[in-house]
């Protein structure tokens, strides 16, 4: 429903007779003065001069409807801050390549390719990039919506995968996988960091020994250390992660045989399901026992507040035969400062995912919430500086399509360089 801009003249003017009959705020004041604007807004009884396009939040002084147009507000200003951090991390890797301020993803590979003579794909392999939603955030922003004292830990729906710290056994209602030192280095899953092989096999990332078949990069003794296509014996460094047929010195995440982890343990939810969660929501969290609005900005603001890890990266590629020695070593430095730059853009690129998600079911259900809750407590008796309040918070939600459309639009618009290259260069 749309209200009219000047709602909130017609509110106070309608009012004028009942302000008219209460004694003056102050002695200097006169009840007869322009039709009691002066008086009202001297007893706080009009609709703040800013609103939430402004950045204001405070609009109607009940903490519930206050507390989600705070939610809109902070989006805003969270989706410049990771449109942000994604430009800044495109300026190097621009910069660094002598390219222009505008360069697309298209010109950012192909100019890497030209400057270090590479031949053939530039891969990137990457683990998946993780934002963490804290359950126990959640339930303290639901509490403070709703004027309540922090409980102790409390569990949280989580329809995703919930991480949490273990050292024994763990109550998990989905499945189960635990990330941690594999049981005598035996990585029955995925290792990630050193794999060492003792009996030639496949190398998913880079291989540094032996390389039976053929290797992208040599290092000054002529062993491997780069990509090795076919098998390689000695070490191989799986950053991204991969399969391990040797002792794996890094991390494992597996299945336990038992509910028993050592390390982290994530519990995912299988299907559309919830399971119970006391750490770190990777998905949808919902607040226990909240009023719908109080539920849409715990779950808005929680979100907004991720803990987004950035990937680690393998990267796969191979020197012409006319790039010499200072070409490579070039590229081998370059390399090392477009990992780190790019794993920041891959995870806020995910963590992108999470606020517009969060955001979209603000300006929709959390509106809708806040709008029913606000013409309920209006159908009450209030006091007339409650009622203005409120009215004033009703035209004030016409903004919120306004504020989240154009947050959305420019995040949207700034991060889709930034896409693309994803799509350019990683696979699997």
């Amino acid at each position: 429903m749309n209200y009219p801009i000047n709602l909130r003249r017609a509110a106070l003017l309608g009012a004028v007779i009942t302000i008219a009959a209460i004694p003056a705020c102050t002695e200097e004041n006169n009840p007869l003065g322009s039709a009691g604007e002066q008086l009202a807004e001297e007893c706080g009884l009009t609709c703040p001069s800013q609103g939430i396009v402004e950045g204001n939040a405070s609009i109607s002084g009940v903490a519930k409807v206050d507390a989600f147009f705070a939610s809109v507000v902070k989006f805003s200003a969270t989706a410049n801050a990771v449109a942000n951090n994604i430009e800044t991390e495109l300026a190097k890797i621009r910069a660094s390549l002598g390219l222009e301020a505008d360069a697309d993803a298209a010109a950012i590979v192909a100019e890497i390719k030209a400057k270090y003579k590479l031949e053939g794909d530039l891969v990137v392999r990457a683990t998946p990039p993780k934002c963490a939603v804290s359950a126990q955030a959640t339930v303290e922003a639901q509490a403070r919506c709703e004027g309540q004292v922090t409980p102790p830990m409390v569990n949280v729906d989580c329809k995703g995968s919930c991480e949490i710290e273990a050292s024994g056994s763990v109550e998990c209602s989905g499945k189960l996988e635990c990330t941690g030192t594999a049981p005598n280095l035996e990585c029955e899953g995925t290792c990630r960091g050193t794999c060492t092989l003792e009996v030639a096999a496949e190398c998913t990332g880079t291989c540094r020994g032996t390389c039976n078949g053929t290797c992208s990069v040599q290092d000054g003794q002529g062993n491997c250390a780069g990509t090795c296509e076919g098998e390689c014996q000695g070490t191989c460094e799986l950053e991204a992660g991969g399969t391990c047929s040797g002792q794996c010195k890094g991390e494992c995440t597996y299945t336990p045989p038992e509910a028993e982890c050592h390390g982290t343990a994530r519990c995912t939810a299988e299907a559309s399901a919830s399971v119970e969660c006391r750490g770190r929501c990777d998905g949808e969290v919902t607040p226990p026992q909240a009023s719908a609005e109080c539920e849409a900005s715990a779950k808005a603001d929680a979100s907004f507040d991720a803990q987004c890890t950035p990937p680690s990266l393998d990267v796969s590629y191979k020197f012409a035969a006319s790039a010499d020695a200072q070409t490579r070593a070039e590229f081998e430095a370059f390399l090392v400062r477009f990992k780190s730059s790019f794993s920041v853009i891959l995870g806020e690129l995910k963590r992108s995912e999470v606020v517009l998600a969060a955001a979209a079911d603000l300006a929709s259900t959390g509106r809708d919430a806040v709008h029913a809750a606000v013409s309920a407590s209006l159908e009450g008796k209030l006091s007339l500086k409650a009622q203005i309040g409120l009215t004033c918070a009703l035209t004030e939600l016409d903004d919120v399509a306004t504020v989240v459309n154009g947050a959305t639009k420019k995040l949207e618009g700034r991060i889709a360089v930034a896409g693309a290259l994803s799509k350019e260069l990683v696979k699997g």
